[in-house]
C-alpha cells in the first residue's frame, strides 16, 4: 500500500505544474514530464508487488497424504 500512497503523492504534488504547463509554461512541462517518469515506475513497481500477491495465492497446495 505504500507504493500506491508514492503514487497518489506524485500525481498531487504535480497537479500546479500541469496547469501551468498547459498554459504554455516550458519549465512547468519539463517538470511535469519529470515527474510523470516517477509516475510510471512507481506504478510498475505497484503493478509488481501486485502480482506478486496474487501469484502467492495461486499456489497449488499439496494433496493430503491417504491414511
Amino acid at each position: 500500500m505504500e507504493t500506491y500512497e508514492k503514487l497518489v503523492r506524485l500525481v498531487r504534488e504535480v497537479e500546479e505544474d500541469v496547469k501551468k504547463a498547459a498554459g504554455g509554461n516550458k519549465a512547468a512541462g519539463t517538470r511535469v514530464r519529470k515527474v510523470m517518469q516517477e509516475v510510471r515506475a512507481t506504478a510498475q513497481e505497484l503493478r509488481a508487488a501486485i502480482l506478486a500477491v496474487r501469484d502467492a495465492g495461486d499456489a497449488p497446495t499439496p494433496p493430503k497424504p491417504k491414511a
